[in-house]
């Protein structure tokens, strides 16, 4: 007899374990696979903002989803620490979105006009952040844009799942699944496991899973590259952005600076053209970038739709298949939203409507972000 588990969920990156840990912490029995270690791929490349302004173009449907995720991170900052002891390093100081001409002021104009964020002139800016560059004419200062740890957070959701019931197969390659009766026969290297459910949850290798259950889905890699400088004596309290590359700065006295956008590459490896790009911007934001000392290099994969958003939601033919895939750059700010609603499909909840429908997984191409 294999072992029967309510839900399988193929992947253990930040998505994955925070819907183990949703659905664990509603006593539904959940077993969790990865070929490798828990949240070491695109999760670990993260910089972990949460971006529900700043990366935000749709307030319509996008934004309140995003809202709620990066609101569920205040409870979770207290909820993970008092269950696992793991600190998220949920950080204060939100993002800075700069505009360097009266152009990108005029584009910021409908982001700023959301309650939750401010205009700031340059000087204002400067007398906050004396290193940042006198080239710009100001920003859009956004406070609940702030950061957390993405490789803490993704433990946190993995033990807190593991101490509700959850069981983590690492280093176990899912090799096939299938129908099996009512259930579903999950096959894996070192075993067959029956389940209830499966849920696919394994950012840009996901796409395998597309073709082998009868989808046509694509997910497009697109490769960032990122490094991280120490900042001696440079004090840096907001996130500055611009144009999608970034600095963040973090406690351990690093700024983390990215990322590329390198569709359809599939290597982990940082080019140095890739790692030049980025510090050539940094400067322009921070012109003593020049001056650090690296600490580090690194790259990660992104998953990306036809469209920008994710995949959330039941296989269009078969009610025991779900996907929460295709989160691009926003995997670390939608992950609880995510968790939430694939528990809330799980266990046949109320679901707002229009996120089924924005992110359900046969939409199709003239839906736009």
């Amino acid at each position: 007899m294999e072992p029967f588990y309510d839900v399988a969920v193929i992947g253990s990156g930040i998505i994955g374990s925070s819907i183990a840990y949703y659905l664990a912490k509603e006593k539904v029995s959940t077993v969790v696979f990865d070929s490798g270690q828990i949240g070491s791929k695109t999760t670990s490349a993260a910089a972990g903002m949460l971006g529900a302004h700043s990366e935000c173009d749709d307030l319509e449907v996008f934004y309140p989803f995003a809202r709620r995720s990066q609101r569920s991170y205040s409870i979770l900052e207290q909820e993970l620490k008092e269950l696992t002891g793991i600190d998220i390093r949920r950080t204060a100081g939100g993002i800075y979105k700069l505009a360097f001409n009266e152009k990108e002021k005029q584009d910021l104009g409908q982001l700023c006009g959301l309650k939750t964020v401010e205009w700031q002139d340059g000087r204002y800016i400067k007398q906050m952040e004396p290193a940042i560059t006198n080239d710009i004419v100001g920003a859009a200062y956004i406070e609940e844009d702030v950061h957390v740890l993405p490789q803490a957070v993704c433990r946190g959701f993995s033990q807190g799942a593991q101490m509700y019931g959850a069981a983590i197969h690492e280093y176990t390659q899912v090799m096939d699944i299938q129908k099996n009766g009512s259930t579903y026969l999950v096959k894996t290297q070192t075993g067959n496991f029956e389940v209830q459910h499966v849920i696919i949850a394994s950012g840009v290798w996901s796409h395998s899973f597309f073709q082998s259950l009868g989808l046509e889905n694509r997910i497009v890699p697109v490769k960032g590259e990122c490094l991280s400088v120490w900042r001696e004596g440079i004090r840096l309290q907001h996130t500055l952005f611009h144009e999608h590359c970034y600095i963040v700065p973090r406690n351990d006295g690093t700024l983390v600076i990215g990322a590329t956008m390198v569709e359809n590459d599939w290597s982990e490896t940082p080019s140095i053209g890739g790692i030049g790009q980025m510090i050539a911007k940094a400067k322009t934001m921070l012109p003593a970038i020049e001056g650090m000392k690296a600490a580090s290099f690194w790259a990660g994969l992104r998953p990306q739709t036809f469209d920008g958003r994710p995949f959330i939601g039941f296989h269009p033919e078969d009610n025991g298949i779900l996907f929460a895939t295709g989160h691009f750059r926003n995997g670390i700010l939608l992950a609880p939203a995510t968790g939430q609603m694939i528990r809330d499909l799980i266990l046949q909840r109320v679901v707002n409507e229009n996120w089924v429908e924005a992110f359900k997984i046969d939409r199709k191409n003239h839906v736009l972000v």
